[in-house]
């Protein structure tokens, strides 16, 4: 009976100090990232920071209301866009995890799910830098009245960015989402055709939810991920349904 215990629990630990390995291997990799970066720390605040600096009146800046923060933000930067640039090798070490455990046509399927996750995260990341935020600080700066001078901290800047990058980043993995679900038997297209006019207001309180309170702001998140899921309805149109499926490892009695 021991025996039989101690060989059940064998593979079990195997696959946590496998998982445990691989975890490693990516904070490896984001430290190393990180400190890559870090001497251009600065460098990349100015970056992401240019959709507004662009946009501010003269005689206005950025400034820093804490004493931490000129090092703090730029740092917190850093260490958020290692993570972000470690995602691929995040996923293909998540991949190789959970691969042996896919048949040979699951993997197919995979691979190619995997690397358009990729490109889509990235996707929404650059659209909130280049559409939406010269869009959002646009209308910001030109509504206030014109004696209130425009001076943004820092850090509330930075973690307002971030939260629209990983937001639109998430956002745009919508396809894969509704493809998976379809491709699952969760649901199905025609179920969630009829359900997209709960699905678009669905969109719209993400948007309230995920961005600031303005109605500006939740249409430029809400439009995006409405048409996403459109893309994911069209892409789960190729899923066979069950029908037409065959399974290729069953004779055919007919």
């Amino acid at each position: 009976m021991s025996q039989n215990s101690n060989t059940a629990q064998t593979p079990l630990v195997s696959h946590l100090i496998e998982l445990r390995n691989r975890l490693l291997k990516i904070v490896v990799v984001i430290l190393v990232l990180f400190l890559g970066l870090y001497a251009f720390a600065n460098d990349l605040y100015l970056v992401v920071s240019e959709p507004l600096r662009l946009l501010l009146p003269e005689g206005s800046s950025l400034i820093a209301t804490e004493v931490a923060s000129p090092f703090l933000a730029p740092l917190k930067l850093t260490f958020a866009i290692a993570v972000l640039l470690s995602i691929p090798f995040t996923l293909y070490q998540i991949w190789a995890f959970i691969a042996p455990a896919l048949y040979k046509n699951e993997k197919q399927i995979a691979i190619p799910l995997l690397i358009s996750s990729i490109f889509l995260f990235y996707a929404g990341i650059t659209f909130a830098y280049y559409v939406v935020l010269p869009l959002i600080f646009g209308f910001f700066t030109s509504i206030g009245p014109s004696e209130v001078t425009v001076m943004t901290d820092i850090n509330h800047y930075l973690n307002f960015v971030l939260k629209l990058f990983f937001a639109f980043g998430a956002t745009f993995e919508i396809p894969v989402a509704t493809y998976l679900l379809i491709k699952a038997g969760v649901t199905s297209v025609a179920a969630l055709s009829s359900k997209r006019p709960y699905i678009i207001l669905g969109c719209f309180v993400m948007g309230m939810l995920l961005t600031p309170p303005d109605i500006f702001s939740q249409t430029l998140l809400a439009i995006p991920m409405w048409l996403l899921f459109e893309i994911g309805l069209i892409a789960g149109r190729t899923v066979p349904t069950e029908e037409s499926q065959t399974d290729p490892d069953q004779p055919d009695l007919k």
